[in-house]
């Protein structure tokens, strides 16, 4: 697989677009940002259906656009799959049919997968026979998804496949965008500005505001970013934690999720024991205490040292603790967030050690990516 690495402009009426990053190779990088914000007129650059300004669109030794060298292929030509927010389905097809017409584009060397790896894979199987007015929501989507990747893409572009679906039709799709990731080696460009889907997927995040990259990088460094709070939204901000699953409790229906910091206890996750995932701790959801607590309900407690102290502008203030465990390389920062009164109250400050207090049934679902 190649990687795709983009540095173009346009102007599009009041709003300049600069977008600058480059696309893991096999992962999924979320262009994330408010809508209104030009993630869709850079995938749409990126798939040849706008033109940039200038600036170069490549995959890896294959341009797509060049501005200083006249380059600009033709959507045909440039092996992307386009997964739009409607799924665009042929309505006078069945889902076979519709599949088949996305394996029209592709020729034998460019596929990576064949017909019955795709209905597998997305679990289509029993809808082939369908048309798309018999589907739901979540199952056009799915059907959209193979189409794309029976056309024999290099890159896969997804803009906010799932903003016309509901909270259940979401969760049924968003395991199937997972095995698209980790099975195919296809890299994703997936556009979208729920905090919850990026957690869950990406690998990379590159923020855009008013059509410009601010911010690129891995998720874990980028949404753990306060700075980037009027784009994130102060309600979900927080750190990303990497963990991978031990224990389940059956009795207490908890799991034991162990990570640098230690062992965090959660609701009962429907993962392996051994398996990795992405936990989302919001600042929100962490107090902070001068000693270990006792006599409380709160199961997660970490030791830990002030890095640092942010001013909201409000009540509220924002504390940034390391709570890596004793002898480990690398930091494992975790954001708290408090009222400037208990701040000054506790006589907070950088430098000093605290303990960091988390909710076990604050961490749900919705907190979880693989």
């Amino acid at each position: 697989m190649s990687r795709l690495v983009v540095d173009i402009q346009k102007q599009l009426g009041d709003m300049q677009i600069e977008a600058r990053f480059e696309s893991d190779v096999g992962g999924i990088t979320a262009l994330h940002g408010r809508s209104g914000s030009g993630k869709t007129s850079i995938v749409n650059m990126i798939a040849g259906l706008a033109k940039p300004d200038k600036g170069r669109i490549a995959l890896g030794e294959h341009v797509l656009f060049d501005s200083t060298k006249g380059i600009d292929l033709p959507p045909q030509s440039r092996r992307v799959g386009y997964v739009f927010q409607e799924d665009r389905l042929f309505p006078h097809m069945t889902v076979r049919r519709n599949l088949l017409y996305g394996a029209t584009r592709a020729t034998t060397s460019d596929s990576i997968l064949n017909f019955d790896d795709v209905v597998e894979m997305l679990g289509v199987a029993s809808l082939l026979d369908r048309q798309p007015h018999h589907l739901s929501g979540g199952e056009k989507q799915r059907v959209a998804i193979g189409r794309a990747l029976l056309s024999g893409p290099e890159v896969v572009l997804m803009d906010e496949p799932l903003v016309n679906l509901d909270l259940e039709r979401r969760g049924e799709i968003l395991p199937f965008i997972e095995k698209l990731r980790d099975a195919t080696g296809i890299p994703v460009i997936y556009v979208s500005h729920a905090t919850e889907e990026v957690i869950r997927l990406a690998d990379t995040v590159v923020m855009i505001a008013d059509g410009k990259t601010v911010a690129s990088g891995p998720l874990e460094e980028v949404m753990s970013r306060l700075d980037l709070r009027p784009l994130t939204g102060r309600y979900e901000a927080g750190a990303v934690l990497n963990v991978r699953v031990g224990n389940h409790d059956n009795d207490d229906s908890l799991s034991s999720l162990n990570f640098s910091g230690g062992t965090l206890l959660v609701p009962q996750v429907e993962a392996p024991a051994g398996h990795d995932l992405r936990v989302r701790v919001r600042a929100r959801d962490v107090s902070i205490a001068l000693t270990p607590p006792h006599g409380i309900s709160i199961l997660n407690v970490f030791p830990g040292r002030i890095l640092e102290m942010a001013e909201t502008g409000t009540a509220q203030m924002d504390v940034l603790i390391d709570i890596a465990a004793s002898g480990s390389a690398d930091p494992c920062p975790l954001w708290a967030r408090i009222t400037r009164r208990s701040a000054a109250d506790l006589n907070l400050e950088p430098g000093l050690i605290v303990h960091a207090l988390i909710k076990a049934v604050a961490i749900d679902r919705h907190s979880l990516g693989q």
